[in-house]
């Protein structure tokens, strides 16, 4: 069966709970269309990240990589459309803190996603939840880990990669104080929409 590799993150900076962690957990194992999503959770760490998504690459040996990240404070879900060769932020869970680092020293300037974002959007409001393309995937591990999807996906003909950022969730929300949130039957759903969407355009 072909295979979808779908991460997400541990909990981070202030945010002590990582909704994408819940959805990759209650999506893994689902088939669609022929396709099973196997599930994993990566480090918030910009050295340990990328060697994880290569780990799980070379494991799982996916056509469909999709990677989610919170976007604490959005209130959409956000298909992103662009990874920059870029790491720059807040400190990692280690401590490590980037200024105007290059994620490869010989890379592109920028990849666009290969996933069919604009029919995730279309797909997503069509059933009553808020969505946009996003343009910018900050300089932050979620960028980090979209560049890295899309040189894999550069590097091996037929490999659909990307990145989809997500609200908090209710619990998280409550907990943090100071961002809006979805219910997480909510956010999996979407997720799963999203899924079902590159499933579709990559089987035609």
């Amino acid at each position: 069966m072909t295979k979808i590799l779908l991460t997400g993150f541990e909990p981070f900076l202030d945010y002590k709970i990582n909704p994408t962690m819940q959805i990759v957990e209650a999506l893994d194992g689902i088939k669609i269309d022929g396709y099973a999503i196997v599930g994993r959770i990566m480090s918030v760490d910009f050295q340990q990240s990328a060697g994880q998504l290569k780990q799980f690459i070379e494991e799982v040996k996916p056509q469909i990589i999709i990677s989610l990240g919170l976007a604490g404070g959005r209130f959409k879900i956000t298909p992103e459309r662009i990874a920059i060769n870029v790491k720059d932020g807040e400190p990692d869970n280690n401590g490590y803190t980037p200024v105007d680092e290059s994620i490869y020293e010989d890379g592109a300037d920028a990849f666009l996603t290969n996933l069919p974002i604009r029919n995730m959007v279309n797909r997503l409001q069509a059933e009553g939840y808020p969505a946009e393309i996003s343009n910018t995937a900050g300089t932050y591990l979620c960028n980090n880990i979209m560049y890295e999807g899309l040189v894999y996906a550069q590097q091996h003909e037929g490999v659909h990669a990307g990145f989809i950022h997500i609200p908090a969730s209710f619990e998280l929300a409550i907990q943090h104080g100071k961002i809006p949130g979805w219910n997480s039957q909510d956010l999996v759903a979407a997720v799963k929409l999203c899924i079902e969407e590159t499933v579709r355009a990559t089987n035609h």
